[in-house]
């Protein structure tokens, strides 16, 4: 069973997700630690709930990014971490922690990358007037958002739409996507070739287990 270090700032609607997922025993995967850097964030209450080990590294922790990274590291290998997975991660992380866990990093971003790579990713979308926006699940790299792709879901963008619904319909599609690309992992149905990630579907397509609309 694959261990998980889950990496959060916010509410952790993501790792409730995850959480929810491998308690049903969809993936062989189980959260070993989650890591926030908020005191009090929501995602660490949600951690606790579940009988997840949490850990508190504020920005504070440390000096420099690369030493801060250093002291995840840490934790993250102290719980025998295989695959590190950004929640909502609101930090900007250094050769120091890719280098640990080199193409070991999931991100989940909400828009269909290349597109929209950033901060405010769907009212990017809406103000350019896209007809389909979405999410994507990929591998973190040391640019932003511009790691190797591994799921994407397509949600479209409705007469009317508002940076809050649009938002909200995506988000329903991450909770269904990033179980899926972590199983996926666990599973052994992954591999990198240059830019590229190959997906095993030998016994089964990987596109109809996922939500209606992931492409």
């Amino acid at each position: 069973m694959m261990r998980l270090g889950v990496l959060a700032s916010g509410g952790g609607s993501n790792l409730q997700a995850i959480l929810d997922a491998c308690a049903r025993g969809t993936m062989p995967a189980r959260v070993a630690v989650l890591i926030g850097n908020v005191p009090g964030a929501g995602a660490l209450e949600k951690a606790a709930r579940a009988g997840v080990p949490c850990v508190v590294l504020p920005h504070q922790s440390a000096p420099s990014r690369e030493a801060y990274d250093q002291l995840v590291v840490a934790e993250l290998r102290k719980h025998r971490v295989e695959l590190v997975c950004f929640a909502g991660f609101m930090r900007l992380i250094s050769p120091v922690l890719l280098g640990a866990f080199q193409n070991k990093i999931l991100n989940i971003h909400p828009a269909l990358l290349p597109a929209f790579p950033g901060l405010h990713a769907v009212r990017q979308a809406i103000a350019a007037g896209v007809r389909v926006a979405g999410c994507t699940v990929h591998l973190v790299d040391e640019g932003t958002d511009s790691g190797p792709i591994v799921l994407q879901a397509v949600v479209p963008v409705l007469d009317g739409d508002s940076e809050d619904s649009l938002a909200a319909r995506v988000l329903v599609q991450e909770h269904l996507l990033y179980p899926r690309a972590i199983g996926l992992f666990a599973e052994g149905r992954v591999r990198l070739e240059g830019r590229h990630v190959r997906i095993d579907t030998a016994n089964d397509a990987a596109r109809s287990l996922v939500s209606p609309g992931v492409a």
